[in-house]
């Protein structure tokens, strides 16, 4: 399945329709359609907070399957992105099942405005976030997390960063290098 008929799935499975769900994320019924259709698509910022508003995984929104299960105890349908992927980033490597662009809220003059989170495993106190690597742009984070879901798609078992920013880690944050 593409996003458009995920999105369309899990809005009628939650109950709502185009404009309750336009309402809960902020934008107007017109782009809820438009998605839906497969003529547009969300900006990372907006595409996270649908995923917040309908409580599903980026992975289930932008992967081509769904994985459904029920739990025993309500007989409700919950999604799961059940593919993970290595990551290497540098000399370390981990697998992942969940990734998220975060906003650095403080970059400072020469600091890196967006980190790429992976997520290994979620515990009683949430997701454990592992950053992955910093970007410059938000287009670069962008880029780097649609080339993750691409690799998961085509059945990669390992994805090794390649659009990140070099970046020194100092007593006081993480500063972009612009030493060649």
């Amino acid at each position: 399945m593409s996003f458009s008929e995920n999105l369309k799935k899990i809005r009628m499975e939650k109950n709502l329709s185009q404009e309750q769900l336009a309402e809960m994320t902020g934008v107007s019924r017109q782009a809820v359609s438009k998605w839906e259709q497969g003529n547009g698509y969300p900006e990372t910022e907006k595409l996270i907070n649908i995923a917040k508003t309908l409580d599903v995984s980026l992975d289930t929104l932008l992967l081509d399957k769904l994985c459904v299960k029920e739990t025993k105890e309500q007989n409700q349908p919950f999604y799961t992105g059940e593919r993970r992927i290595t990551i290497r980033s540098g000399e370390t490597m981990s697998s992942y099942y969940k990734f998220s662009i975060q906003k650095n809220y403080f970059p400072g003059k020469n600091g890196p405005k967006y980190a790429l989170c992976g997520t290994d495993k979620s515990g009683f106190f949430g997701d454990n976030l592992d950053s992955l690597g910093w970007y410059a742009s938000q287009e670069d984070a962008q880029k780097e997390l649609s080339e993750i879901y691409k690799a998961i798609l085509d059945g990669e078992s390992v994805y090794e960063i390649k659009y990140h920013a070099k970046v020194k880690v100092k007593a006081f944050g993480v500063f972009l290098d612009n030493e060649e």
